[in-house]
Formats: structure tokens, C-alpha cells, sequence
């Protein structure tokens, strides 16, 4: 089948002390690392079980330093991977979909790694509403968004000019990409902290996250 989209993920490397660091506490770095690198792989999981996908993944950080490094490894053998670029998240964001419109020439479709509910037949139907719009945004329930499609690698560029993790970002998107022909998909949590964690695992019981979770205790 001939790819539709690049599939692109933003990641951080899960590296203790700089992932996932609002788990903590009662986390520690450790665990809380643990936690993303299992977010991660449940992520790259759905996106290699997406039908007509290129999959792409905009990587920061030392995978050296990284929990579960090898794993990691073996499944970014399967996706182009890029390194991000820029001084801000936002800069990144943009850059990233240019360097994965680059990669491939196709329209991209990104994700993130703090939605590891994600399963391919929800992202192959998200994809495919791309088809029918100029854009398409993912609101999460935190304000933010989780997902954010578009035809033309250029427009990513109004990222620049968005306030990032904030409770307004998801709007402040939207109205970023002006009058285009936007598509909503459906809200989505993403894992910012421990009572959305639980929130996200207590749905997803059989992932790794979830396993993740309970080792830390965190589900009782």
C-alpha cells in the first residue's frame, strides 16, 4: 500500500531527571523515566500498527542516557528518525514537520509520546480525516493539543508564534492556522501528571505504561 501521510512523533529521550519530571514525586527520575520510555514504546507500537503510514520520529535527547535504551533503539530502526532543531518547542515542532515533509514528501500527521492510549485504528481514522480538510488538531483535555495534521509543511511555521504548554495552546492553534479548513479529532488526556497517569493507564490496562505504573505502585 502507498503511504497516505508521515506519521511523525515528537519524543524526548527518556532520560532520568529530564522526562516526565512532574511524576515526581512520588516518582523518582528513575521511575518517572521508566514511565515516558514506556509512554514511548507504546507510541511507536501504534504507529508501526498504523496502515499507510511513513513513520517518522523527531527525536531530543541521549538515548546513551536513556531507561530502556535498547528497545528504544530496535524500534526507531523501523522509522526515519530526524533530530530536532530549534531553541523552543515550538521551533522544534516546526522544524520537525518540515524535516519529515523533507524525509518523504507527504503531508504529516504528528503525535506526540504522552498519549500512549493511542492504538492504530484510532490513528489510521485520524489520519484519514486529514484527507478531507486542509488541517487537523487533536484537542486534549488539558487545554493543549495531542495531534496536528497538515497538507502543507509551511503552515507549521504559525507554531512559532503559540505559547506552548499552556491551558489556551489548543486555541491558540487553532486560531493560528487562520481560515483554513481545520477538522477537530476526539479529546484525547495526555500524561502531564500522576492523576492523569492513573487516569491513562486505568483505560489502557494491558500496555506497558500501565505496567509501568504499577511497578511504581501509583495504580493502588
Amino acid at each position: 500500500m502507498t503511504p497516505s501521510v508521515s506519521l511523525l512523533v515528537v519524543a524526548k529521550a527518556p532520560v532520568p531527571g529530564l522526562a516526565k519530571t512532574r511524576l515526581c514525586p512520588p516518582a523518582t527520575p528513575a521511575e518517572a523515566a521508566d514511565i515516558a520510555a514506556a509512554a514511548l514504546l507504546d507510541t511507536l507500537d501504534a504507529v508501526l500498527g498504523t496502515p499507510r503510514v511513513r513513520p517518522v520520529v523527531a527525536l531530543t535527547g541521549s538515548l546513551g542516557d536513556a531507561r530502556r535504551s535498547a528497545e528504544i533503539r530496535a524500534v526507531l530502526r523501523r522509522c526515519t528518525v530526524v533530530a530536532q532543531r530549534g531553541r523552543s518547542f515550538a521551533d522544534r515542532l516546526a522544524n520537525a514537520h518540515a524535516d519529515a515533509h523533507r524525509a518523504h514528501g507527504l503531508p504529516v500527521f504528528q503525535i506526540g509520546m504522552d498519549t500512549p492510549q493511542l492504538t492504530p485504528a484510532l490513528l489510521a481514522e485520524s489520519v484519514d480525516r486529514l484527507a478531507a480538510h486542509d488541517a487537523v488538531l487533536g484537542p486534549a483535555a488539558d487545554g493543549g493539543w495531542w495531534a496536528l495534521g497538515l497538507h502543507d509543511p509551511a503552515v507549521a511555521a504559525a507554531l512559532r508564534t503559540v505559547p506552548m504548554s499552556r491551558s489556551d495552546t489548543g486555541a491558540s492553534t487553532l486560531r493560528a492556522l487562520g481560515d483554513r479548513d481545520t477538522g477537530l479529532l476526539p479529546v484525547l488526556s495526555d500524561v502531564d501528571d500522576m492523576a492523569t497517569a492513573r487516569e491513562v493507564a486505568a483505560a489502557v490496562p494491558h500496555t506497558r505504561f500501565a505496567a509501568a505504573l504499577a511497578r511504581l505502585g501509583a495504580l493502588r
